[in-house]
């Protein structure tokens, strides 16, 4: 707080938006950056979805896993998985987005919230873009799920991501994951918490990966998705996370937070 010599009470300083990233991101260039936070997952994903899609791994897995329900998709309908965990989850992601815009709108018309506004703005942008990606890639892709395939009881051949789709077969919109994009597009916590508590970017990005992973196996035990399908929704809210995040905070914006200045 700045002293006055001329009798008229001292004006607080404003304290500029509490961005404060650890020294070793602070230190880090641009290109470092995004070496670090998108260019090296973005390849271990790739790696894992090659493994899964040309490697069949994907095949190995759902062949395991519906074997063990007695080979049937036993748990399609099971109540914890079609019910708890699907239609739960997905009302419990759509409550958790509703509470961030709740929290925007108090930022916009609460001076003690403002440092809270872009932070806010950027992670609800974030997951909506996520699972707004996901449903569109969704839409274009055409591939079926496990339990329309004739390996797995139902009708359809399996028709691989880049092989051509005979126009007989239909619509099919099972990739990405639709619903583990409902978890994964919450790792936009990760930067949420490096703006504001950069020691929470860990369990926050934790917490959002171990949502997406339950999402996703329930879904695997339904015959739902394959695995290379999560690991698609998480590889686009990743990407959406980073990228926007360098949009709407890059490094010159990022400024440590300080106190304000005492007399």
């Amino acid at each position: 707080m700045r002293a006055r010599s001329d009798g008229v009470p001292p004006v607080p300083l404003a304290s500029p938006p509490p961005y404060a990233l650890p020294a070793d991101l602070a230190a880090a260039s641009r290109g470092d950056f995004l070496r670090r936070h998108l260019l090296l997952p973005l390849a271990a994903l790739a790696v894992a979805g090659v493994l899964l899609m040309a490697g069949n791994g994907d095949q190995w897995l759902a062949d395991l896993l519906y074997r063990w329900e007695g080979g049937q998709w036993a748990l399609k309908d099971a109540w914890w998985t079609s019910h708890v965990i699907h239609r739960g989850g997905k009302n419990l992601s759509t409550l958790a987005a509703l509470l961030v815009m709740l929290a925007l709108l108090r930022a916009c018309v609460d001076a003690r919230w403002k440092p809270l506004r872009l932070p806010l703005l950027y992670l609800l942008l974030a997951v909506g873009l996520s699972t707004g990606v996901v449903a569109l890639l969704k839409s274009m892709t055409h591939m079926d799920c496990p339990w329309d395939l004739q390996r797995y009881g139902g009708l359809r051949p399996f028709v691989g991501l880049f092989q051509p789709r005979p126009v007989l077969l239909g619509h099919a919109a099972c990739f990405p994951a639709g619903h583990a994009s409902a978890g994964y597009g919450w790792v936009a916590l990760y930067f949420f918490a490096l703006l504001l508590r950069p020691q929470w970017r860990w369990p926050a990005l934790a917490a959002a990966l171990a949502t997406g992973l339950v999402f996703g196996i329930s879904q695997q035990l339904r015959g739902a998705h394959f695995l290379s399908h999560d690991v698609g929704a998480l590889a686009v809210s990743w990407t959406v996370a980073v990228l926007l995040y360098l949009l709407m905070f890059p490094p010159a914006k990022t400024v440590p937070f300080k106190e304000e200045a005492r007399a």
